[in-house]
């Protein structure tokens, strides 16, 4: 063969002219010739095998030419010519590369076939993928016809044998043809004709999908083979950076391909040039769009994800990026950080470096949790919930992470929120410290195990170890001293100082006594060294050796030199054997070995305990953090974010799980969300109360079903109503379920509530109640037992446990039609049935004792009586007339009492009260159950009796049409709109008819003299009228909330008390009344709002009350009256809006609801800021400046429309005509000031100039004034910036003229014509403060201490005069508390339209 084959660049080059022995394409055959060609082609493959490319290359590159232009079905049958040429080669190539006698021409043909069938194969490939995606796009967007069917069909048939054509280069290519070129250098071209296709394949969109696995794996091995065999490391990194910039998608692709590199095909270089080249890139680089930065932060997530290990030699140069502005690299460094933390430097057999590493990348991690960007914030708070859960984080870090994430609770961004409360869940599940978390229970044994260690120190540090030390040590350390000793003691002295010797001697003469023998003196020697006595060490020294002159010890002395004397005390001191001689200060009585092992011993529990210590401050610490989260999260599951309220229910359900303190107040405090309207905030409360209580464990049904009722029981202990009504709904949904727990858990809660099974007083109620929350899923549970209840809770022990009495009414009550909703017949028992026996027997005796729980048990039970017992009317009728006499009957017997123990003491007067005080409360007792009876009765009337009637009226008008037959049927037909219009009008009419009756029987019957109601009114109203007379707190609140309940009746009833009731709003002394008083009126105002309308100023005053709970009532009264439109919204809100300010939180919060609520509602807190502004601006009210500015900051904060900013500029500008004193002008100045001032808003405010222009000399008119301006210049256009600049100059101007004339005689006159002099106009003062809660702005005084003159009404315009309500006990002691004069009642202002034609009363 005499010519080479050089694969082009370009297609086309193959038919160009090409150099000495190279390839050149002799004939392009046509598209219609290409058939039978290939037929050839085919045959030549058979016979010849994958050779005869050689010689049919021509055909192939035909192909190509006319790629556009030949059928699907050539060009698959070239693919599979091709195809088979390479894989041909594949098996044939093994022996011949083996072959050692392979000739120079045999190589080069070998050489030749490989280029030639991988050049057309590579191409064909690529042409076949552009088609195929072309193809798919026209499909996706439906244009496409039959053709486009027939070209779809090869679409999912190229998809198939894309994976073959990869194979069949894998094959090849694996195979060592590196040796069939010259030096085996293989060009480059031939590599790029390979790689390009693979990486034109990568391209496809669809190539990350899963059903593109095979293709995507088949590419990825063989561009490994090419890196490893074939030096396309550099080519592939960078053709890697340009797919990530380019195509986003491939970010998890390019991730994989580059860890198979690194480890099946060991080429790890790969990653570091990859990770190099996204290093190098630049912050302005990445912050251009489309320059693959989001890639880029996948791809290095994903990638460290797969091979973190090797992340790390290249994380330094990723690190520079947590400085660039790139958010999405800083969160993909950090993720890596992350992984590597968790699958690499974890755990405890890590070296210094790696240690160091670690600490180094938590640290980095740590300050991102501060990261400017909240994306940032939030992956970094879920990076170390993973690092948590994988159990990576060291326990030394544990306090100071828990802190920062706490913090990040208080995050601006939702999602680091969310982040924030999963990472503390984390925190919670995974905690190394205890399953229980609760500061207060590790106090104790804190401090229990902190005095064990003090003592266990005190202990160690008493015994200290002994210290040995060498006696050449010590002789060393005091030879120089000794040794000017020794010399002082043998130099001759004076007189004088040979005196003092001979004294001190005398003196030390017992110390320095010679011993019996010589041995004995040295030892004396030795100790005096010990002890530092040198001089008594020398004396003895020379005297021994007078004593001792033949001993060996002293025999040194002979010659008595300092040298010999610090010798022979050496020889003493440290004996023969100096080098291995040791001194012992203080030595212990037992022998070393066992000091040092009782040593040992104590340090090992020391060291114990030390630990101990540290574990339990470690744990407190971390339960104090838990607990200071739970605080932070409960006021979360009331946000508007759906996703953070399940964040923390979820969060809520894993503290409780931990037993973690106050954990129980978020499962009870998220219980009111399943009445929710959002479905999933309902649906994760629901699954997290199933979780919590309701999928209990146990090894039986039984011990399942106790456990489950252990846990419920528990909730609702001291739980309050609100709670268990929210309950309700999730247990009756578990028993609606038809769970296999269901009859088990009945039957426990039976046992416990009949009293079977031993249980406390608490826990038999909550079981009585779960009873009732069961019977609302299915009544029989209730029912079928109803006699079983009455027997127990209501026999004859009622009267020692009235609560359990209490609950197991409002279990019975479950079971009635006005709870179930019931539209059939009404469900009602016999008078005489068990139940109402007990409950009238228990309420008439309860009546004349004094238990504290008898009223809320009567009031379930009279409610029960109206809704199950027929005829109830007659029932309550009893009940009043038994309870009446039983009262009278104890009073008689008191009086009995009384006159014999006034005969024996001589008529006492202590018995007189002692009975007169007993005989109030029964009192009391016995009016709350007439203004219960009352209250119901009425609700019986408009709701039970109504309802009866309607549905007798269907069912009558049902039978009449039945008993018409077909011929009414089909005039009916016939005048069909017609007849629809006089049934609507006949419909209308009848239940006009029926409410008329109803009201007919509250207006006449219900107070008729023979019903006993009436008798107990006259009673009402002189307790109430009387309150000096009836002065017991207890009586003077039922008699009050009687008589409301009375009042509700009928309107002549309430109008003719509505007086008397508004007299105790305002001068009752006692809260509870006016709080009680406020509610009632509120449910009068919704039932007869004609009647309230003119008395409304009088609701509004109690929002100035002196007690926060009835300016709380008031408040929340006053917001459902406005917001439901029963009261008409007046300027007196401003007594709302000053309770922005209330000292009370939960006052605040309620009239910033309110307010909050009132702006939804049209142009309402605009109509309404004039007014408010005058009212706060009132010098009689004496608010201060702050207060002021404070509450008109938040309602301008409700204004947001251009035309209304405009609009309130000039009424407010208005107003500077009107007011008097600079005070009100310094507050309409402000109030300006506050407004979002626009350009029209100037404009209006340039227009009004001569309302205010005059106040200008004043600087709180002028400041306020002067920073409008400053605000309108901000971010100003230049012509709106000119006339900022103009009004401000003619501000300062005339601020600064007024300033100078300020003395003139003009001014004065012109002060004297408005009133007064000059100084009294500029210098208004202020009112003086009222005591109390002045600082709040109230207007009135105390309640309690208000006079009768001081309550000064409208008159009214009714004719005739209604008398005076006095009674004979009032007139004899001259009271003051009497009702208002009939000049005090307010007169009758426009009606308010009622909403119904029937009157409702509140269930």
């Amino acid at each position: 063969m005499s010519w080479d084959f050089f694969v082009p660049v370009s297609v086309g080059d193959l038919v160009k002219t090409g150099g000495v022995n190279q390839y050149v394409v002799q004939d392009v055959v046509s598209p219609k010739q290409l058939p039978s060609h290939l037929n050839s082609f085919k045959a030549a493959l058979r016979s010849q095998g994958p050779l005869c490319i050689l010689e049919h290359f021509d055909t192939g590159y035909s192909v190509l030419q006319h790629c556009n232009t030949v059928d699907l079905s050539v060009k698959e049958d070239t693919l599979e010519l091709l195809i088979q040429v390479v894989s041909g080669l594949s098996v044939s190539l093994p022996s011949l590369l083996l072959s050692t006698t392979l000739s120079a021409a045999d190589r080069k043909e070998q050489l030749n076939a490989v280029k030639m069938s991988v050049f057309l194969l590579c191409k064909l490939t690529e042409s076949l993928e552009s088609d195929s995606y072309r193809q798919s796009i026209v499909t996706a967007h439906g244009k496409a016809g039959k053709k486009g069917k027939a070209s779809g069909e090869g679409l999912l048939q190229w998809d198939s044998e894309r994976e073959t054509v990869l194979q069949a280069l894998v094959q090849l290519l694996q195979l060592d043809i590196r040796s069939l070129w010259s030096l085996s250098l293989v060009e480059e071209e031939f590599i790029s004709c390979v790689t390009c296709c693979c990486y034109k394949l990568l391209e496809n969109p669809t190539i990350s999908h899963v059903k593109s696995k095979p293709t995507r794996d088949a590419i990825i091995h063989l561009l490994g083979v090419l890196i490893k065999k074939y030096n396309h490391l550099l080519g592939a990194s960078v053709k890697v950076i340009q797919l990530l910039q380019h195509f986003e998608q491939l970010s998890s692709v390019c991730a994989q391909a580059v860890s198979v590199w690194s480890t099946e095909y060991g080429v790890r270089a790969i990653i570091g040039e990859v990770i190099r080249e996204i290093g190098q890139k630049s912050s302005a680089e990445l912050a251009r769009e489309g320059s693959g930065v989001k890639a880029f932060s996948t791809f290095l997530s994903e990638l460290s994800g797969l091979v973190p290990e090797l992340m790390i030699p290249n994380i330094s140069v990723l690190i520079t990026h947590l400085e660039g502005e790139s958010h999405s690299m800083r969160v993909a460094v950090c993720e890596v950080l992350g992984e590597i933390l968790v699958r690499v430097l974890c755990g405890d057999g890590l070296d210094e470096s790696g240690k160091a590493d670690r600490d180094r990348f938590f640290d980095t991690l740590q300050e991102h949790l501060h990261d400017v960007h909240s994306h940032v914030r939030a992956r970094v708070l879920q990076v170390y919930t993973r690092i948590v859960n994988s159990k990576a984080l060291p326990l030394c870090r544990y306090s100071e992470v828990m802190g920062l994430a706490v913090g990040r609770l208080m995050d601006k961004s939702i999602n680091a929120v969310k982040s924030a409360i999963q990472l503390l869940a984390a925190f919670i599940a995974h905690n190394p410290y205890s399953c229980k978390l609760s500061s207060a229970d590790l106090k104790k044994p804190l401090e229990k195990e902190t005095a064990k260690l003090a003592e266990l120190k005190e202990k160690v540090e008493g015994k200290a170890p002994v210290a040995v030390i060498r006696a050449s040590e010590l002789w060393a350390a005091m030879e120089p001293e000794l040794l000017v000793t020794a010399r002082a003691e043998l130099e001759p002295t004076s007189e004088g100082e040979k005196e003092q010797q001979q004294e001190e001697e005398r003196e030390e003469v017992d110390e320095t006594e010679v011993a019996e023998d010589d041995r004995a003196t040295a030892v004396q020697i030795a100790q005096f060294l010990r002890v530092n006595k040198y001089r008594n060490a020398v004396r003895l020294c020379i005297r021994a050796h007078c004593h001792f002159p033949e001993s060996e010890m002293f025999s040194s002395l002979s010659t008595l030199t300092p040298e010999t004397l610090m010798e022979t005390l050496a020889l003493l001191f440290k004996g023969p054997d100096a080098d291995t001689s040791e001194l012992s200060q203080n030595p212990p009585p037992t022998p070393q070995k066992e000091g040092e092992k009782e040593g040992e011993g104590e340090d090992s529990e020391l060291k114990k305990q030390e630990m101990l210590v540290q574990y339990l401050r470690d744990t407190a610490s971390f339960a104090l953090q838990v607990e200071r989260a739970i605080a932070v999260i409960n006021t979360m599951l009331y946000w508007k974010t759906t996703s953070v309220v399940q964040e923390a229910v979820q969060f809520c359900v894993t503290v409780c799980e931990f037993s973690v303190a106050d954990s129980l107040s978020g499962v009870r405090k998220m219980l009111p969300l399943v009445w929710s309207r959002d479905a999933s905030i309902k649906d994760a409360v629901v699954q997290a109360y199933r979780r919590l209580y309701l999928n209990p464990q146990g090894d039986t049904t039984r011990a399942k079903a106790q456990t489950l009722v252990d846990s419920l029981s528990e909730l609702m202990v001291d739980a309050s109503l609100g709670t268990i009504q929210c309950l309700e709904e999730i247990v009756q949904e578990f028993f609606g379920n038809g769970s296999s727990l269901q009859s088990t858990v009945v039957q426990v809660l039976w046992e416990r509530s009949t009293g079977k099974r031993e249980t406390s007083s608490l826990y038999k109620r909550a079981a009585v109640l779960l009873l009732g929350m069961a019977a609302r899923a299915e009544r029989e549970v209730v029912l079928s037992n109803l006699d079983t209840l009455c027997s127990v809770a209501l026999g004859e022990k009622v009267t020692e446990d009235f609560l359990l009495a209490r609950d197991t009414v409002i279990t019975i009550c479950s079971i009635t039609d006005h709870v179930r909703q019931s539209k059939g017949a009404p469900f009602r028992l016999p008078q005489d049935h068990q139940l109402f026996t007990c409950l009238t027997q228990a309420i008439a005796e309860g009546v004349v004792m004094e238990d504290p729980y008898w009223q809320s048990f009567m009031e379930q039970a009279v409610r029960l009586l109206y809704f199950l017992a027929e005829s109830p009317d007659q029932l309550c009728s009893r009940l009043l007339q038994r309870s009446a006499r039983l009262l009278l009957d104890q009073i008689a017997e008191n009086e009995e009492i009384n006159k014999d123990a006034g005969q024996s003491q001589g008529g006492s007067q202590d018995s007189n009260d002692q009975s007169e005080q007993v005989n109030c409360a029964c009192l009391a007792q016995l009016l709350a159950l007439c203004g219960c009876v009352a209250f119901w009765q009425v609700s019986h009337l408009e709701r039970s009796v109504s309802t009866e009637l309607r549905r007798r009226r269907r069912e009558t008008e049902e039978r009449e049409e039945k008993e018409k037959g077909p011929s009414s049927k089909s005039k009916q037909a016939a005048n069909e709109s017609t007849v629809e219009e006089e049934l609507g009008l006949i419909g209308a009419s009848a239940e006009d008819t029926e409410a008329e009756l109803i009201r007919k029987i509250c207006e006449t019957e219900l107070m008729a003299e023979e019903n006993l109601l009436s008798a107990f009114l006259p009673l009402l109203v002189r307790v109430c009228s009387s309150p000096g007379h009836y002065s017991h707190p207890q009586l003077t609140t039922a008699a009050c909330l009687a008589l409301s309940q009375y009042m509700m009746i009928s309107p002549s009833v309430c109008e003719e008390h509505i007086r008397l009731l508004f007299t105790v709003l305002e001068r009752s002394s006692l809260p509870v009344v006016r709080g009680n008083a406020i509610i009632a009126l509120g449910d009068l105002t919704v039932r007869f709002p004609n009647i309230l309308e003119p008395w409304t100023h009088n609701l509004y005053a109690r929002l100035s009350d002196e007690v926060p709970s009835v300016r709380q009532t008031a408040v929340t009264v006053l917001t459902q009256l406005v917001l439901k439109d029963v009261l008409k919204v007046k300027g007196q809100v401003s007594e709302v809006a000053v309770l922005l300010i209330d000292p009370q939180p939960h006052i605040a919060s309620l009239a910033l609801n309110f307010f909050n609520e009132l702006a939804g509602k049209d142009n309402a807190i605009y109509n309404l800021l004039p007014d408010i502004i005058s009212r706060l601006s009132d010098p009689e009210r004496g608010m201060s400046k702050e207060d002021f500015n404070t509450i008109m900051k938040q309602l301008f904060s409700y204004i947001t429309k251009e035309r209304q900013t405009e609009s309130l500029v000039e009424k407010l500008c208005q107003r500077f005509r009107t007011a008097k004193t600079e005070r009100q002008w310094c507050d309409l100045a402000t109030s300006l000031s506050l407004l979002s001032m626009c350009e029209r808003g100037l404009k209006r405010l340039q227009e009004c100039w001569e309302c205010y222009s005059d106040k200008l000399t004043e600087p709180g008119v002028y400041q306020p004034l002067l920073s409008i301006t400053a605000k309108l210049r901000r971010g100003a256009k230049p012509q709106l910036k000119t006339q900022v600049e103009e009004f401000e100059k003619r501000l300062t101007a005339v601020h600064t003229r007024g300033l100078e004339n300020v003395e003139s005689p003009e001014v004065e006159e012109e002060n004297q014509k408005e009133g007064g002099s000059g100084v009294t106009a500029a210098h208004t003062p202020l009112p003086a403060r009222g005591r109390g809660r002045s600082k709040r702005g109230r207007a009135k005084p105390s309640v309690s201490s208000r006079g009768d003159d001081s309550f000064v009404t409208p008159r009214t315009t009714r004719k005739s005069k209604k008398p005076v309500v006095t009674f004979s006990s009032d007139e004899e002691e001259d009271e003051e508390d009497a009702v208002m004069t009939e000049s005090e009642t307010p007169k009758v202002t426009t009606p308010i339209a009622r909403t119904s034609r029937r009157a409702r009363l509140r269930n």
